[in-house]
């Protein structure tokens, strides 16, 4: 597998725990004073162990200034998509364009229908997805004057007002596993977000030749989806293994996840505020630096992060 090229970012991956929700406030204040680029939250709505998503990522979004916030991922059987639309460009305006948008096809459904959602299959599940990123992108654009029409199977907007547009272009991100959910992300997704763990690192890799066939065969550039990877560790005096050891282990193992195989986003898992200071004062300067040195004069013809607008204007 070839380094596709993108930028790094590092990021923590945090529960969103009502038992101490001081907690979790505290974790991603230390993840911005730490450096790292992203926040990112589970998302179980019919979890009454943990706090709203979208009402602790607003809530996060007024106590930071730097670091993005995203729902990794966002569930999208509760969570009608016209109105994560606004939600996400809403909250996108007040933080001057620091939120992204992780989408779910949904799983653990006997919890979803017992919250009054509807249960569907995983062709359905696809499909919706689909249509739900129609809309969320429909609503966003402000710059098409007619009303919103989505005719979904299960996702149906007949006549809707669009905008507000975010303050930047949000990036969509699925989080894909099957084949269907990988080709719908090479086609129209702006990000794959798996979690190493739930599924080998050999199989993740597989899945990068999928998103690929699928952006050539929409006319994309594969290198136009960013490749991200939730990830577990420990860091310990001694290896251990995968991300269980001495930062420079690290630094090495998360160099060549991006530069072998693919990855430029990690996001990691654990809710420990000491992992999240040495990953993001320690392993990402060194990181980078050493991406940055195998790359050589290449590296930097990628894209640059999207533009934010003047939220003045944003909302057309």
């Amino acid at each position: 597998m070839t380094d596709y090229g993108q930028e790094l970012r590092l990021g923590a991956f945090l529960t969103p725990s009502a038992a101490d929700p001081r907690r979790v406030v505290a974790l991603a204040q230390a993840s911005e004073r730490a450096g790292l680029d992203l926040v990112a939250l589970q998302d179980h709505p019919y979890q009454p162990a943990f706090l709203d998503t979208w009402t602790l990522l607003s809530h996060l979004g007024a106590l930071t200034s730097r670091v993005r916030l995203a729902p990794d991922v966002a569930n999208l059987p509760l969570r009608p998509p016209a109105v994560l639309a606004r939600s996400v460009a809403s909250l996108d305006l007040l933080t001057g364009g620091r939120v992204e948008l992780g989408l779910g096809a949904g799983a653990f459904w006997d919890a979803v229908v017992a919250m009054g959602g509807r249960r569907l299959t995983p062709g359905e599940a696809v499909r919706a997805t689909e249509e739900a990123i129609a809309v969320v992108r429909g609503v966003w654009d402000v710059a098409d004057r007619r009303p919103l029409r989505v005719e979904g199977e299960v996702h149906r907007v007949v006549g809707a007002k669009r905008g507000p547009a975010p303050a930047h272009d949000v990036e969509i991100w699925l989080g894909a596993y099957g084949p269907r959910m990988l080709a719908l992300t090479g086609r129209l997704g702006d990000g794959w977000v798996p979690s190493l763990g739930r599924t080998p690192l050999a199989d993740l890799v597989a899945g990068h030749a999928v998103v690929d066939d699928a952006a050539h065969a929409a006319g994309r550039d594969p290198a136009a989806v960013r490749r991200l990877l939730n990830v577990g560790g420990r860091f310990e005096a001694r290896s251990g293994g995968l991300l269980v050891g001495p930062p420079a282990q690290w630094v090495e193992q998360l160099a060549a996840l991006a530069l072998e195989h693919g990855f430029s986003t990690f996001v990691l898992m654990g809710d420990d505020e000491r992992a999240i200071e040495l990953l993001g004062q320690e392993v990402a300067p060194a990181l980078r630096a050493l991406v940055a040195a195998e790359r050589g004069p290449a590296a930097g013809t990628r894209p640059g992060p999207r533009p934010v607008r003047d939220p003045g204007t944003a909302s057309g």
